[in-house]
């Protein structure tokens, strides 16, 4: 059965899967993790897009380290 990204508790090691959709459960859990200035942007969804990350903790890391190289720059 399919993961269902609406409802199914994502953890860090949930896999990223073709039916990978943006919804308020995806965003209440990057919330969780990255904090309340979290946001979905085009680049970053591409790359959330592109078969780079393997699972959700990947996801979690790729979203700091923008943010952490944003801030130095």
């Amino acid at each position: 059965m399919a993961f269902d990204w609406h409802s199914d508790p994502i953890t860090q090691q949930t896999p990223l899967d073709a039916h990978y959709r943006n919804t308020q459960n995806v965003r209440r859990f990057m919330t969780q993790h990255c904090g309340d200035d979290f946001h979905f942007d085009r680049a970053f969804m591409a790359w959330v897009r592109s078969g780079a990350p393997a699972n959700m903790g990947a996801v979690v890391d790729e979203w700091k380290r923008r943010t952490m190289d944003h801030r130095k720059a």
